[in-house]
């Protein structure tokens, strides 16, 4: 539907009265500047009277009917949404009426200790004649030796207790003489003194070789 229709036949009317208008307004002035007398004088002939009569108006068309409104649908509330939320589903509880024995703590053995430092070497100290020397003289002679003219050297075997006393004696290298190294034997329990062996500070028994030697001094 235009809604310009209303605006053309206000303007067409206009016109048709605006052109009314104008010819009421050319014969006004015909007759007020007398145009119209000279023209009655230059007719000679009867004069035929016209009744010019005013055109009526064309009747005014009924306005038009105001522009229809489109029917607007009564408002209808839009429907309650409805959200519908899902929880999640509970978490699942395991119970266990056993409880499991807890496994056994395993230790790991201690190391072992570090073994003791060696000891100290012990200095091993020899047994010493005291005097010097342990000897033989012409007083220890056997008799019989002295008048055989037998002489020599002799190798005992001794063991020195820790009083610095020959314990036992034991000839390992002979004079070549029986009676000699029997003698040699008989002196050194009976007379032979050490300075016993030690070990560190502490006196020790101990075994060690003398060797003593027989000479004939004089009459051989």
């Amino acid at each position: 539907m235009s809604f310009l229709q209303p605006e053309n036949e206000g303007r067409n009317r206009v016109r048709a009265w605006a052109i009314v208008g104008l010819v009421h307004v050319f014969f006004g002035w015909l007759l007020w500047s007398g145009l119209a007398i000279r023209a009655v004088q230059v007719i000679t002939g009867p004069m035929e009277t016209v009744n010019i009569e005013d055109q009526a108006p064309p009747p005014e068309e009924p306005p038009p009917p105001p522009p229809k409104l489109e029917d607007i649908p009564p408002y209808v509330p839009p429907p309650d949404v409805i959200i519908e939320t899902t929880a999640p589903p509970p978490p699942t509880i395991t119970t266990q009426s056993t409880v499991p024995a807890p496994e056994p703590v395993r230790v790991a053995p201690p190391a072992p200790p570090a073994p003791p430092p060696p000891p100290a070497p012990v200095e091993i100290v020899r047994a010493t004649p005291r005097g010097g020397t342990v000897t033989v003289g012409t007083d220890d002679y056997p008799a019989a030796s002295l008048r055989a003219c037998e002489q020599g050297s002799v190798a005992v075997r001794v063991t020195i207790d820790t009083s610095g006393r020959v314990r036992d004696c034991e000839v390992v290298q002979s004079s070549g003489y029986s009676r000699l190294d029997e003698k040699t034997c008989e002196v050194a329990l009976r007379r032979w003194r050490y300075n016993p062996a030690r070990e560190g500070k502490t006196p020790i028994e101990a075994t060690q070789v003398q060797r003593v030697k027989w000479v004939v001094e004089k009459g051989c």
